[in-house]
């Protein structure tokens, strides 16, 4: 009975509340590559969440079939002229229409509206991040802290460069710190990395470089994660911990920052990655997104949707890759189209698109390796 609730609990909690963020972020995906080919005069032909057989559906007035599929990972819109759900052309059905049909294919439409019907779904992802932030940073605020140094960690990087308790830090390698997160987010995706800190001291400013150390940290859920840290801690007398409130346009102005740092942060990190900084395996797939999501349901309303909002920059991010079966690889091949004046041949377009298939199988299965790793450990 207790192993019976146990995983009832997490199917309700994890599954359930993953695939409710998940249903919504590839909804938006979907309806922006929907709304911009529709306004294109593109006929469209399904528009689905989930792949695989359909559970519910029916169709519209404009011939366009909406349905919910089995597998909730994902979801696609189908073109007329599209071979599959992948948006590749069909370039024998596409010679062989009538004028006016070619004209409502996606493969006959110009290139423009091409590019601009792919580039859609990215872009609804950032939007909706954007939305989502401003609506939090509106109804929630946000708890701050002054950069101000209560503590000195001892043989910690602040400590052998000097900091002292009372320093304020005011920039970064020449950029402005305002709050204490500002200083933690900037120096956590620099482990081993040089930087510059900026203090003020009895009035006078110091450029103080040093190293931030590469520190395994785990959050309040168990959860791993390696960060670069310099030893230093505020606390509510020092910092001057105060809920700020935003004006709605206030608001919109910090949930495009704050997409924009998500942004910044995803390719510091694989840049990390790649530069031997930080490890590989903080790469997680759909069990550890599922995990992530009942943890913020714990936490409320507001978690989960700044959960979701993370996610969204992360799917548009994740589709903007330059590699055939995404977006990105379809506007590379226009980019291409564009110089050539003419699309790639089928056979190489063919090619390319199993290749990039192999590519997405391959980081999906190291994903879930990492999941499954960080379970067992």
């Amino acid at each position: 009975m207790d192993v019976m609730t146990g995983l009832y609990a997490f199917v309700m909690g994890n599954i359930v509340t993953f695939i409710l963020v998940l249903s919504l972020l590839v909804f938006v995906h979907e309806m922006g590559h929907y709304l911009v080919g529709r306004w294109s005069g593109i006929r469209i032909l399904a528009f689905s969440v989930g792949f695989g057989p359909e559970i519910f559906g029916f169709t519209d007035r404009h011939g366009t079939r909406w349905k919910i599929s089995v597998i909730p990972l994902g979801g696609y819109v189908r073109f007329f002229g599209d071979e599959d759900a992948s948006s590749k052309p069909d370039s024998d059905r596409l010679a062989a229409m009538s004028e006016e049909d070619r004209a409502r294919s996606f493969g006959g439409a110009k290139l423009w509206k091409r590019a601009a019907t792919v580039a859609a779904g990215p872009i609804a992802n950032f939007l909706l991040a954007i939305a989502i932030f401003t609506v939090l940073f509106s109804v929630y605020g946000r708890m701050i802290a002054d950069p101000v140094v209560a503590e000195v960690k001892p043989e910690t990087s602040a400590a052998a460069a000097g900091i002292l308790p009372g320093d304020l830090l005011v920039a970064i390698d020449g950029g402005k710190v305002e709050t204490f997160d500002d200083v933690r987010r900037y120096v956590g995706m620099r482990p081993g990395q040089k930087i510059v800190v900026t203090i003020e001291r009895g009035g006078q400013k110091l450029d103080v470089p040093m190293v931030p150390q590469r520190v395994d940290t785990t959050d309040q859920f168990g959860n791993k994660m390696e960060v670069g840290q310099i030893g230093i801690v505020t606390d509510k007398d020092a910092g001057n911990f105060r809920l700020q409130t935003y004006s709605p346009l206030q608001a919109l102005r910090e949930g495009v920052i704050a997409t924009g740092e998500i942004v910044t942060g995803t390719f510091k990190y694989i840049g990390n990655v790649f530069n031997g900084s930080m490890r590989a395996d903080q790469l997680g797939g759909p069990i550890r997104v599922a995990q992530a999501s009942g943890q913020m349901a714990k936490l409320g309303v507001g978690a989960v949707l700044q959960l979701a909002a993370a996610l969204s920059v992360s799917i548009g991010l994740l589709n903007l890759m330059p590699v055939p079966v995404l977006d990105g690889g379809h506007l590379m091949f226009y980019a291409v189209e564009a110089v050539r004046g003419k699309p790639l041949g089928s056979k190489t377009q063919e090619i390319a698109f199993r290749i990039g298939l192999a590519m997405i199988l391959t980081l999906m299965v190291f994903t879930t390796w990492n999941d499954i790793s960080l379970s067992a450990g």
